[in-house]
């Protein structure tokens, strides 16, 4: 007995999942519903791109900066360029309404290699560090008030307590989108309730006339070119995340409508967020504490808010949660794409039918993500590909320009000015050519672990008839999957 893609077995044991089937779509189709609204989107944006660094070291613009009002100035320019770069994605997503991102553009303007490529990379380090990095951070910041001031937290602690976080959230997004849209919604909130917080202390400081570390805010800035670019490199890595929206179109109602306004609304908030909680942290701290604190938050908290000190690290932990509930949720959307377009197993395009969630695709993330809080060498890993990220979303922007020239009658609800993708992707190609000279082994081991893509792509995604031992165990695991997870394929109405 064998199932089809989007099909189920007729056996007595697994009758059941017919009806539930029926029950659940009455369109007559399994797909993942429009469940995601705009303010889901605009907490999708904010709360990725705002986790635990503004919180903690927002000191890399500082130090290579030099200066108070030239950091702020990189901070401010660094979100402008960011919106720049998401109004390039707001024509891509409703030029090409499909989720998937990056990945779906790749393959639309150059192929399934490339974007096989992308996703390969996606699937080995970034998504599942990335989670794991901010549950790792989260455990940390929610077990600091549990030991002795000065204690260390030991190792295993938090990446038990990292484990766990994920495990929770991956288990709140298998069960409904609605719940996880919810913790999105709540833990943006907190994190955005945080920094007002500690902007309108620093509004009441300035007022008071605390602003001897805001005098001669120019002085002391670097005039080295090598400098300022890595001050830049900081603060745009610092807006990372603003593209994760895009993973999710297909969820999104209306998506060429809510796509761009979460973007309008999203990107100039953190950056406003930004440049205020910068000039906020010096009205309490000089210079050389901010670059010395551990967690200039903390730091801010206990000469500020006195017996309310505890708030800081319990809001950075709420940051961070509601980060690692983004990444899940949309790193799972991103794989659930690639296994629809064949370039991962079928079982991870499953959807399960009674929550209409990918639930094989979550517990992938999940199970990947955890994996990567067992190991020390996870932040080493993400460091390997910052630049192979700066090259795809160039590879995605320069898409935008192929596709004008290759398919100008495509429909493009939005159609932004030239200057924007041309402007940005200069900027991308500086922000590649950057590491090969500041951190030519960190780039270099980025490249082959992307390099070794391609021939997993030649010899396991390309041939359309593989050896007969590596097709029967893939639908043996498809079938196990259905069979466990209760999952069929994506199915549409008949129109016939």
């Amino acid at each position: 007995m064998t199932f089809k893609k989007g099909e189920i077995s007729d056996a007595p044991e697994t009758q059941p999942m017919k009806n539930e089937v029926t029950e659940s779509s009455e369109s007559g189709s399994i797909q993942l519903k429009k469940e995601i609204k705009l303010h889901n989107g605009v907490a999708i944006i904010v709360g990725i791109i705002i986790g635990s660094g503004i919180f903690v070291s927002p000191t890399g613009v500082l130090k290579e900066s030099g200066s108070v009002g030239l950091s702020l100035l990189i901070w401010g320019l660094c979100g402008m360029l960011c919106m720049m770069g998401a109004l390039c994605y707001a024509e891509l997503g409703t030029a090409i309404p499909k989720s998937g991102g990056d990945y779906a553009y790749i393959s639309e303007a150059y192929g399934p290699v490339p974007a096989f490529l992308f996703l390969w990379v996606a699937l080995l380090i970034v998504m599942p560090t990335g989670n794991a990095i901010t549950a790792l951070t989260f455990a940390k910041y929610i077990l600091q008030p549990m030991f002795p001031l000065g204690c260390e937290i030991p190792k295993s602690a938090v990446s038990i307590v990292a484990i766990l976080c994920i495990s929770f959230l991956t288990f709140i997004n298998c069960s409904q989108v609605k719940w996880a849209m919810r913790i999105q919604d709540i833990f943006t909130f907190a994190k955005l309730f945080a920094l007002g917080v500690i902007i309108i202390s620093g509004a009441v400081r300035i007022a008071n006339g605390h602003t001897e570390n805001l005098q001669a805010p120019f002085e002391g800035s670097t005039l080295d070119f090598g400098h300022i670019a890595l001050a830049f490199y900081s603060g745009l890595f610092s807006y990372s995340g603003w593209n994760y929206l895009n993973f999710v179109t297909e969820e999104l109602q209306d998506p060429y409508k809510n796509l761009p306004r979460a973007i309008y609304i999203s990107l100039p908030l953190v950056t406003v967020v930004y440049v205020l909680t910068n000039v906020a942290y010096f009205t309490v701290l000089s210079v050389p504490e901010v670059l010395t604190t551990e967690a200039v938050a903390v730091t801010f908290g206990v000469r500020i808010l006195g017996v309310m000190a505890w708030t800081m690290p319990f809001f950075v932990a709420c940051s961070t949660f509601g980060g690692v509930n983004g990444g899940i949720f949309a790193s799972s959307r991103l794989f659930f794409v690639g296994a629809r377009q064949g370039h991962l197993p079928d079982c991870l395009a499953m959807i399960n039918i009674k929550n209409i969630t990918p639930l094989p695709s979550l517990i992938f993330v999940g199970l990947l993500s955890c994996l990567m809080c067992t190991t020390s060498d996870v932040y080493s890993l993400i460091n390997y590909t910052s630049f192979i990220e700066s090259s795809f979303i160039a590879l995605s922007v320069s898409a935008l320009l192929f596709l004008r020239y290759k398919q100008p009658n495509l429909k493009r609800p939005i159609k932004v000015n030239l200057i924007f993708p041309i402007v940005f992707l200069l900027i991308c190609v500086f922000l590649i050519i950057l590491p090969l000279y500041s951190s030519p082994m960190e780039t270099g081991i980025g490249v082959v672990i992307t390099l070794t893509g391609i021939p997993v792509y030649f010899l396991l995604i390309w041939p359309k008839r593989k050896p007969s031992c590596i097709e029967n165990t893939i639908v043996y695991f498809t079938h196990s999957t259905q069979k466990l997870l209760r999952c069929v394929g994506e199915t549409h109405k008949r129109t016939d």
